[in-house]
C-alpha cells in the first residue's frame, strides 16, 4: 500500500458494537498489512474508532465475502452484529437484495433484511447450528458437551457452559450481570489455557425464560456493548442448562437481540443495524 493512500470507509454499528466498513471490491488494501491497518483505524483516539474492521470482498461461493479483523489485529471467524451491518451496507447501496448470502470463515450465512423507505433497519441472520462438542469449540480438558462444568480461573471456580457459533464462547450464569467485574475476569478467562484459540466470555443473568441479560468480554476486542454470536451462545447455553427456553430476547448494554433456536437446529438472530457516518482515512 503506497504512502498517504486515501481509504473511504463507513462507520456502522449493531446495538453499539461498532465497525469501520471498507469496500474492497476494487482491490483497495490489497497487499496491505491488514492487522496493522485494523489496529490503527479502530483506535478511538488516533483513528476512526471501532470494535473491528469489516472488509467487503468478492466471493466465489456466495454473494459477497466478509472479513472481520478485531481492534487488536486478530481475525474473527464470525460476528453477528457485524454481518447485519455488512448486509445493510450492501442493501442501502443497491449492491444486494433483501436476502443476501455472505461467505465467512464460519461458513455461508443467509441474511434477511427488513427495510423501510429503501433503507435496511433490521436483519435476521441464520447463524447456523451451534457446535456443542468440546473438541469443536474447542476447549481442552473436557469431553462431549460442557454444560455447567467447573473451571478454575486464578483461584476462583466458575460453572461454564461452552458453545461455538463459528467462534468459541464461554457462558457463565450469574445472579447479577451488572455486578460482574468484567474487565478483571474477562481477560483471564479469554486467555485461559483450556481455550487454545482463546474465547469470548459471556456473563448471563436469567430474568425470565424468555428474557436474558448479558454482558460480554469479546475475544480480541475486550468489553463491547453487544455481541451477536455471544447472544446466540447465551440462549443456547440457557436452553441446554434448563435456565431458559429456546427463544428469548437477550438484553445487552447496547440494546436487545431476539434469538430463536428453532426446530431445524439453526439459531436465528434478529436485531438492528445502523450507519453513523462516512469519511476518508489516510494511511
Amino acid at each position: 500500500m503506497s504512502r498517504m493512500q486515501r481509504v473511504e470507509f463507513v462507520k456502522m454499528h449493531g446495538n453499539g458494537n461498532d465497525f469501520v466498513v471498507v469496500n474492497c471490491l476494487d482491490g483497495i488494501l490489497e497487499g496491505a498489512d491488514l492487522r496493522k491497518f485494523a489496529v490503527r483505524v479502530c483506535d478511538r483516539n488516533f483513528g476512526v474508532g471501532g470494535d473491528g474492521l469489516i472488509l467487503v470482498l468478492p466471493s466465489e461461493s456466495a454473494d459477497y465475502r466478509m472479513q472481520i479483523i478485531n481492534s487488536d489485529g486478530s481475525e474473527a471467524e464470525m460476528c453477528g452484529n457485524g454481518i447485519r451491518c455488512f448486509a445493510k451496507y450492501l442493501y442501502d447501496r443497491a449492491m444486494a437484495r433483501q436476502s443476501v448470502n455472505v461467505e465467512t470463515p464460519a461458513g455461508i450465512m443467509n441474511v434477511e433484511l427488513q427495510a423501510k423507505n429503501g433503507r435496511a433497519e433490521t436483519a435476521t441472520v441464520n447463524m447456523g447450528a451451534p457446535r456443542l462438542d468440546a473438541a469443536e469449540i474447542p476447549i481442552m480438558g473436557f469431553r462431549g458437551r460442557v454444560i455447567l462444568q467447573p473451571l478454575e480461573v486464578d483461584g476462583e471456580r466458575f460453572r461454564i457452559t461452552c458453545v461455538s457459533m463459528g467462534n468459541p464462547h464461554c457462558v457463565i450464569f450469574v445472579e447479577s450481570a451488572a455486578d460482574v467485574p468484567l474487565e478483571e475476569i474477562g481477560p483471564k478467562i479469554e486467555t485461559h489455557p483450556a481455550f487454545p484459540r482463546k474465547t469470548n466470555v459471556e456473563f448471563v443473568q436469567v430474568a425470565a425464560a424468555d428474557e436474558l441479560v448479558m454482558r460480554v468480554w469479546e475475544r480480541g476486542a475486550g468489553v463491547t456493548l453487544a455481541c451477536g454470536t455471544g447472544a446466540c451462545a447465551s440462549l443456547v447455553a440457557g436452553a441446554l442448562a434448563g435456565k431458559s427456553g429456546r427463544r428469548a430476547t437477550v438484553h445487552l448494554p447496547g440494546g436487545g437481540l431476539l434469538i430463536d433456536w428453532r426446530g431445524d437446529g439453526s439459531v436465528y438472530m434478529t436485531g438492528p443495524a445502523a450507519e453513523v457516518f462516512n469519511g476518508t482515512f489516510c494511511v
